[in-house]
């Protein structure tokens, strides 16, 4: 049987997105395996993962409500899930629990209170390069708590001097040994090395300041871009505990392979064919340029031999923050027909003993079967 979304969540069909958001968060924190110990419980937190995944995402959640099906992909809208493969600081949402519970103030090394930077992934066609695009991605990050503001405080909570220190972040102990009293200096573990903790926390975040959640970003792609041009995003990477600063986010552009166009620079090279008496005449054709209904006019020069490369000024990608372009390259690739009529046969005939040149007989078409048969 397909699984129930909802119940794996514990929310009614109705449930709002703030509803499906707390509800997640609240399992998480129960299912998570640097908490719970159960054998299941690494299973029953992917799945949860995936449920949160479809009913978080409206348009997966209309498909799901529509046809009872989990949906393989966003879809509409233009929306993009990250790649998270081959860069810095990229995480899911397992690791940024982990990030989330080793953040509590109960751990025993010193908390790291702004926000880290990360990385994601995002693939565009080399035509959204060449016009620029506006692209929504969706990624996993530690945002601030929209119960207390990012501030960690519960209702009537505040921020009082850690007692176990005493707000030194660190506590010394002593250990009597027949050399004489040594002493040991460690982070504290109630504080977290901060000196400060929570009277009275916020219950959604527990009093970090800051919660796992799924992040919805508009993100403007600029004209010209390059493979692996990266955006910085200021504030969008992990949020810092209790209102520190939070990371960036570093949007890395990945420009998949066109079947037209090869990219060198602000360059484009790209292939085109043309007949022989084109190519020995010269000609003027007509390629496809990198924006829609564009036309590059190509001057073929008499003589153009296979294999030429004809520059066309101008017509290359737009430079990055620039209204220059750069410029096409044309290889040529010439035709030689398979078969030719009689009278384009006599034609190339005439023209080769016009030329002193020597070339085979037409066979007859009883030739033609004898030399099938005996071959």
């Amino acid at each position: 049987m397909a699984k129930d979304l909802y119940e794996i969540l514990g929310v009614a069909k109705t449930a709002t997105d703030d509803e499906i958001k707390k509800a997640f968060r609240k399992k998480a924190r129960q299912l998570h395996p640097d908490i719970n110990k159960a054998p299941d419980a690494e299973d029953r937190f992917k799945e949860l993962n995936e449920a949160y995944d479809v009913l978080s995402d409206p348009n997966k959640r209309a498909q799901y409500d529509r046809f009872g099906t989990i949906p393989g992909a966003a879809a509409g809208g233009g929306q993009q899930y990250v790649d998270f493969e081959d860069l810095f600081g990229g995480f899911g949402m397992g690791d940024i629990f982990s990030s989330f519970f080793g953040g509590a103030a109960a751990g025993r090394t010193q908390v790291r209170k702004e926000g880290r930077d990360m990385g994601v992934g995002l693939r565009i066609t080399l035509e959204e390069a060449a016009a620029g695009v506006k692209k929504e991605i969706v990624y996993d990050r530690l945002a601030p708590c929209p119960d207390c503001e990012g501030t960690g405080l519960g209702e009537n909570g505040q921020e009082v001097t850690c007692p176990e220190c005493n707000g030194q972040g660190r506590v010394v102990t002593v250990q009597h040994t027949f050399l004489g009293d040594m002493q040991a200096a460690s982070t504290c573990s109630k504080c977290g090395g901060s000196g400060k903790i929570i009277d009275n926390p916020c219950p959604e975040c527990e009093g970090q300041g800051r919660v796992p959640d799924r992040q919805r970003l508009s993100v403007d792609i600029p004209v010209g871009i390059r493979d692996g041009q990266q955006l910085r995003l200021s504030g969008y990477g992990e949020a810092g505990i209790r209102g520190a600063a939070a990371g960036d986010l570093i949007v890395t552009c990945r420009i998949e392979p066109h079947e037209f166009f090869e990219r060198d620079g602000d360059d484009l090279h790209a292939s085109t064919t043309i007949s022989m008496v084109q190519a020995a005449l010269g000609a003027e054709i007509e390629v496809e340029g990198i924006y829609d209904n564009e036309v590059v006019k190509v001057a073929i020069p008499d003589g153009c031999q296979y294999g030429q490369v004809i520059r066309v000024r101008g017509y290359g990608m737009p430079k990055f923050r620039s209204e220059s372009r750069g410029d096409l390259y044309v290889h040529i690739e010439v035709k030689i027909p398979s078969r030719l009529s009689k009278a384009e046969r006599e034609i190339l005939e005439k023209l080769a003993d016009e030329m002193g040149e020597s070339f085979a007989e037409a066979k007859s078409p009883f030739k033609k079967i004898r030399d099938a048969f005996t071959s």
